[in-house]
């Protein structure tokens, strides 16, 4: 992780859907920024603030609806720049317990910067579908 190897995106809102390599039973999401003694500038104001993780139960359905998409919530948390750069939340799965091969990111602000946000690493935890071993999926 180094200062401006990151996804960019404009301005202080953007998303991201994240396919997994399975289907996984989804617990936690890491996201990582850089540090504000890595910043060449000493501040992080680019790191994502307020984000939302969704999956989607596109096709799940079977009915009529099927090809709508439709959304549920996992999880809103705010990712902190004065804590460790590298977070990690847990996701309420419980309400959904299956597996996903998709997850979406959305960042709702950032820490300040009016003309993008970036992200430097997110990681996605929980477990494969037909194993009992943890998996990650890194962007």
């Amino acid at each position: 992780v180094f200062p401006g190897n990151c996804w960019a995106f404009k301005g202080h809102q953007g998303q991201v859907v994240i396919k997994l390599p399975a289907r996984v039973y989804l617990t936690a999401i890491t996201v990582q920024h850089i540090s504000k003694d890595a910043s060449p500038s000493g501040t992080i104001i680019s790191a994502p603030k307020d984000i939302a993780v969704f999956v989607s139960l596109l096709g799940t359905s079977g009915g009529v609806d099927a090809d709508k998409e439709e959304e549920t919530l996992l999880g809103v948390f705010t990712y902190n720049v004065e804590k460790n750069p590298t977070q990690t939340f847990p996701l309420k799965n419980m309400l959904l317990p299956r597996a996903f091969s998709r997850v979406k990111l959305l960042v709702k602000s950032n820490w300040g910067n009016p003309w993008y946000t970036c992200i430097y690493r997110v990681k996605v935890h929980g477990k494969m579908e037909n194993q009992k071993a943890s998996t990650q999926a890194k962007i």
